[in-house]
């Protein structure tokens, strides 16, 4: 039996992965595609008060969440839709609070491999482009 021939990749498609692939509680979150290339993507996190700890700063964890989110479709943009995969590490290190604005997170895939995929995430304020969080993930091919 042969499999059906892979969809063209489009904003919409990897918008629609979102809702299909991930936990209710990541599409709670909000994240919008906001543009894709080859091994990359990039989203939009809006800022809500249920992401937000004291003084309305987005917590660590959904920074996390959304990286690890993102990471999923740079590798989708890469490697199509039909290969399933896991996260095997993911390094993050939080460079300063963000408060007041959306976070855009950018995720590259750096190298992926017969087994394994690489890539970094870099969150930053959507409204003045400064990086906050920076990330390394490590994934396996299933």
């Amino acid at each position: 039996m042969t499999q059906p021939p892979e969809p063209d990749l489009s904003t919409e498609l990897l918008q629609g992965l979102l809702a299909e692939w991930f936990a209710p509680w990541i599409q709670a979150m909000g994240l919008q595609v906001e543009s894709f290339a080859d091994g990359e993507v990039t989203l939009r996190l809006p800022q809500s008060d249920q992401l937000s700890r004291i003084g309305g700063m987005l917590c660590g964890q959904a920074m996390m969440a959304a990286a690890d989110t993102a990471m999923v479709l740079a590798i989708v943009t890469q490697l199509g839709t039909r290969r399933p995969m896991t996260t095997v590490q993911l390094n993050t290190s939080f460079l300063k609070p963000l408060s007041g604005q959306d976070a855009r997170i950018t995720a590259r895939v750096l190298r992926a491999g017969k087994n394994l995929v690489f890539g970094e995430i870099d969150i930053g304020g959507a409204q003045d482009g400064r990086s906050v969080c920076r990330a390394s993930t490590t994934y396996a091919l299933l």
